[in-house]
């Protein structure tokens, strides 16, 4: 397996195309975008300017890492001699079937597609392809570089063979992957989820305010970021959509999304890529201030 295709060049697809460039396969990264491609590609090397920094890498590793990485704007183009398509688009399920089929109409009858998708069904997804035998959800942690598990999900029709594929190539990658079965909100999600919810229904019922609760979970449970400081840094618009995938998924009403966390994306206020949630995000500092809804 030497040709790997990342579809979308966000902050989740970036960060997968710099781990398997740095780990020397060939990177074909596709968006429809050419300008978010070049972000993306800057992306890449100001992280790999951090990791020289460091001393974990040299200029010319990052040279190789960088030049192992072709940029597309066409699926058919970036993806018809891959082994492995990692697709890492917006977490929108019908985005997803639609790209899943075309995929498995342009690419070879034997790649592994996979799908870095948090929460939607791999299974549903295999089901809009020709060969859902081949397909796999592979979800990677933000930031990908660092991160080192990788959850390999399974879908119904998902064979041994796929699936050991998939769990050897991460070890490649320097990742530690763990095999879980086809549930909605997989492990991480299921069990994370609810949390950020519960933290966040904690602040609507005036329990206690955003620094008061992230504190608690800081330094009583030892987390390395409270849960709403992690619910901005993920995205509050993708909270909110693994949180509809788990109560549409199990219909208990113990995964209803908190009415605060429906205003607040709908507002627009979705965490740091919109640059204020729970927090105030400002580009260069490291500061966290407290969003004036909440101070």
């Amino acid at each position: 397996m030497k040709n790997i295709t990342v579809i979308g060049s966000g902050t989740m697809g970036n960060g997968i195309a710099h781990t398997f460039a740095q780990n020397g396969f060939s990177v074909s990264l596709v968006d429809i975008s050419d300008a978010a491609l070049q972000k993306a590609l800057q992306t890449i090397a100001g992280n790999l300017d951090r990791q020289i920094k460091k001393g974990s890498i040299d200029e010319a590793a990052k040279t190789a890492t960088l030049n192992n990485i072709k940029t597309y704007t066409d699926v058919k183009d970036g993806a018809a001699d891959a082994d492995l398509v990692v697709e890492a688009a917006t977490e929108n399920r019908e985005i997803k079937l639609k790209l899943f089929k075309q995929l498995s109409e342009v690419c070879k009858p034997e790649v592994i597609l996979a799908s870095n998708t948090s929460s939607i069904s791999i299974t549903e997804i295999a089901a809009a392809t020709a060969n859902p035998a081949n397909v796999i959800g592979m979800h990677f942690m933000n930031p990908v570089p660092v991160m080192k598990l990788v959850e390999v999900i399974r879908g119904y029709a998902t064979t041994d063979v796929v699936t050991d594929t998939i769990m050897e190539l991460s070890r490649q990658l320097g990742k530690e992957p763990v095999e879980v079965n086809d549930y909605p909100g997989f492990v991480a999600n299921r069990i994370l989820m609810p949390m950020i919810n519960e933290a966040i229904y904690t602040l609507f019922e005036g329990v206690a305010g955003v620094h008061e609760i992230d504190t608690v979970m800081k330094l009583g449970m030892a987390h390395p970021m409270g849960p709403l400081q992690l619910a901005d840094f993920i995205g509050l618009d993708v909270c909110l959509a693994i949180l509809k995938v788990l109560h549409n998924g199990f219909g208990n009403p113990k995964y209803a999304p908190c009415p605060l966390l429906v205003n607040m994306v709908t507002a627009g206020h979705l965490g740091v890529k919109s640059g204020s949630g729970f927090y105030k995000y400002t580009a260069g500092s490291k500061d966290l201030v407290v969003a004036e809804k909440f101070a």
